[in-house]
């Protein structure tokens, strides 16, 4: 049964390439959509299926067709693109990580610093092969309702989880493959299969993602394609099977993830999309709800027993940070910045982050920004900041002058940032492969999108009187 995961990553990386050796290379969309959300899933079950020595070739596709996409379509360029400032900020970020990589800093030998590199960064790369697409030659349309699909999909194997009660990963050798391959362990305070019980007791369930937190935050993404695909010019929001349907899936997914970041997050982006779209029922409903959820908040801490339990004990717990995941939290930021504090240049890169942890020598962590400060300092958490504002600022700014498509593109974009921002403060966002190649793939597309529109003349320096 498991091997239809591989089997799925196997064909969507052949359907891409393809695609791409037929001059389509939007096909690699394909690949990064089907391929990458099962992917640990994937490695998982052919490892248990005593594939080691293919392992490192599958796990090197994404990769291989990212380079080669932006290779292709850099040498079928007929023009020099022009650049946008996000463009720069990024490149700058780009080579400044490069120089933490070849220097001498930290602990780690120049393979591991290179390693660490490609851990924290790759996502560069990912932005500019989507940036070097011509966004009139991709049929977004198709492949936000591939996504659409994989999202129903995802919440059909958590009904599955479900009514079992136990998680996919617990069956598709996943444990054994993450400490064989990354050195992380199963059972622990900090073990993975920790990942999978809250701190209540109820079960998380990740469906075919690589863990619950990812398996949220990929609903989240998933929630933002569904804006962006159903909304109309005139932000009405398309009602059909589909769409309900779709709704319906990410609303089962959410809950049964069971992480709290990406929860809060959920309801954000319907709050916001309810503002940006003037739907004045749901911001007052929504507005009400919180208004009555945060007095019942209050009434609760107010009562002298402590004797709640279940999801009102879940609440209450990450309110004052007295949970062990909070904690962590709280723990692993103070860590962090005191690092920073003391090195704001860093102490070199695989100190913190995936890297660290798989060497059992993690300073920090929980935070994107801080786990690259503890690497490469402050700057690198700054510019990184800065790329990730102006990205939502643009985003917005020109979601009220493009049309069809177009909009589509961006208004999934603004809402993927809006509803990854909080995880962004809680996690490491780019470690999740299907994520960051997803978000920043569809940055770089926007930004491409945006420079097409922009005139020639609005780029060019005003001439000295």
């Amino acid at each position: 049964m498991f091997i239809i995961f591989l089997l799925i990553y196997i064909t969507s990386f052949i359907a891409a390439v393809r695609e791409i050796y037929k001059g389509n290379t939007s096909g690699i969309l394909t690949y990064l959509i089907f391929g990458l959300s099962m992917y640990t899933t994937a490695m998982s079950v052919a490892f248990t299926f005593g594939l080691k020595d293919y392992i490192p070739f599958m796990q090197s596709f994404k990769e291989l067709l990212i380079v080669s996409v932006l290779v292709l379509n850099i040498a079928g360029l007929k023009h020099r693109p022009r650049l946008h400032l996000i463009d720069y900020l990024i490149f700058f970020f780009f080579l400044y990580l490069i120089i933490y990589a070849l220097l001498p800093i930290g602990g780690l030998a120049l393979t591991g610093r290179l390693v660490s590199l490609k851990s924290i960064c790759f996502y560069v790369v990912v932005y500019f092969t989507g940036r070097s697409f011509d966004p009139k030659m991709i049929y977004i349309n198709k492949y936000f309702n591939y996504i659409i699909l994989l999202t129903i999909a995802a919440a059909a194997v958590v009904v599955v989880e479900v009514i079992f009660q136990s998680p996919l990963q617990f069956h598709s050798g996943y444990f054994d493959y993450s400490y064989h391959y990354y050195n992380l362990q199963k059972e622990g305070s900090l073990g993975l299969e920790e990942g999978f019980t809250s701190d209540s007791g109820y079960i998380r369930f990740a469906s075919f993602f690589t863990s619950p937190l990812e398996h949220a935050e990929a609903t989240l993404l998933a929630l933002a394609v569904i804006m962006g695909l159903y909304t109309t010019d005139d932000n009405k929001f398309k009602i059909n099977s589909i769409s309900l349907l779709a709704l319906g899936a990410t609303l089962l997914s959410i809950v049964f993830a069971l992480s709290r970041a990406p929860l809060a997050s959920y309801f954000l982006m319907i709050y916001v999309y309810a503002l940006l779209t003037k739907k004045k029922l749901i911001t007052r409903a929504i507005q009400y709800a919180f208004i009555l959820a945060a007095v019942y908040v209050i009434y609760l801490f107010c009562q002298f027993e402590n004797n709640h339990s279940g999801l009102i004990a879940v609440l209450l717990n990450t309110i004052d940070f007295s949970d062990p995941s909070s904690l962590g939290h709280l723990l692993a930021w103070t860590e962090g910045i005191i690092s920073m504090a003391q090195h704001p240049f860093g102490i070199g890169l695989g100190s913190s982050g995936r890297v660290g942890a798989s060497l059992n020598e993690n300073i920090g962590g929980e935070n994107q920004m801080i786990i690259l400060g503890v690497q490469a300092g402050i700057i690198a958490a700054i510019l990184y900041l800065t790329i990730y504002i102006m990205l939502i600022k643009v985003s917005f700014k020109w979601l009220h002058v493009l049309k069809g498509k177009e909009r589509k593109i961006c208004m999934a974009v603004f809402f993927i940032k809006v509803g990854l921002l909080i995880s962004t403060l809680t996690t490491e966002i780019e470690s999740s492969t299907y994520l960051s190649y997803m978000n920043w793939f569809l940055s770089g597309l926007l930004i491409s999108l945006i420079m097409s529109k922009v005139p020639t003349k609005a780029l060019s320096p005003v001439p000295n009187d």
